[in-house]
């Protein structure tokens, strides 16, 4: 396939330019009261350790079905097979669990990362992937601050693997399957807004039940997945030295300073992508 030189060279220019200012090619949504993020509310307090959400999610995105835990002691991870677990976590009142899932950024480090938009926050909350766009440079299983993306390594055409928060349905109106199926209702799905009011007032209203902490209300720059939990944070494994601000926000600065030579190296490789995919028919460009 022949590389189309003027399209190369345009790309490349424009990604250069784009990134020696310090800008991001893929700007996240403004969340703003007419166009308020969909989140979820994942409550430790209220979770059965079922894992029905685990095979809900398993099913409703064709993923295998999860193997049987036979030791609730060994802490699983995401991969690329599952995209949610439940951990069970002995902590200084007993066991808890607590799931695991892509927290879904306001301000995504991975689609910041993204050079081909692959990665994007969608204006209902989500953070999707395309694969029609990904050139597979894992920078965004990199810059996660929650190391949530996975790469199908055992693929001969391999995806990058994460929750998308059931983004098929949500934009049509719908709630995510772990939610609509939770048991013990420990999931909560609706706006942004109502998620954390609700999590303010189970706070408030049972004070020896709950840390005063919505982990994900501030932390990265707020998430669209948010938890309660009764003992401090980093007993159930989670991430407590993430930073306040978005982490695109963080580096802003540091991008401007990088060698030019650091700079256009993420312009060429994606220069050679946009100049070397298949080209589209007529109607499919319009």
């Amino acid at each position: 396939m022949g590389i189309n030189r003027r399209n190369f060279f345009k790309v490349l220019g424009a990604t250069g330019m784009t990134l020696s200012v310090g800008g991001r090619l893929a700007a996240a949504p403004e969340e703003n009261p007419e166009t308020e993020f969909k989140a979820m509310l994942y409550d430790a307090t209220r979770c059965l350790g079922c894992r029905g959400c685990e095979f809900d999610c398993a099913f409703e995105n064709d993923l295998p079905e999860p193997e049987m835990v036979e030791d609730e002691t060994i802490i699983r991870r995401t991969d690329s097979t599952r995209r949610s677990v439940i951990n069970m976590h002995e902590t200084s009142i007993g066991p808890v669990y607590a799931k695991d899932q892509c927290m879904h950024c306001n301000d995504p480090a991975c689609a910041s990362a993204c050079l081909t938009n692959a990665m994007k926050k969608t204006p209902e909350g989500p953070v999707t992937w395309d694969g029609e766009k990904c050139m597979g440079c894992r920078y965004c299983m990199i810059s996660c601050p929650f190391d949530v993306p996975k790469f199908e390594y055992e693929s001969t055409n391999p995806k990058i693997v994460k929750c998308t928060m059931c983004f098929h349905l949500v934009k049509e109106g719908e709630m995510p399957t772990c939610a609509f199926n939770c048991p013990g209702m420990a999931i909560t799905f609706g706006s942004r807004r109502e998620i954390i009011k609700e999590a303010r007032k189970r706070i408030h209203e049972n004070p020896d039940k709950y840390v005063d902490h919505i982990y994900g209300e501030h932390e990265a720059g707020g998430t669209c997945w948010m938890y309660l939990s009764p003992v401090p944070f980093e007993e159930l494994g989670f991430n407590t030295r993430v930073k306040q601000k978005s982490y695109p926000e963080l580096t802003k600065g540091f991008i401007s300073a990088i060698a030019p030579v650091d700079i256009l190296l993420p312009a060429f490789l994606l220069g050679i992508h946009e100049a070397t995919k298949p080209k589209k028919n007529k109607e499919e460009e319009k």
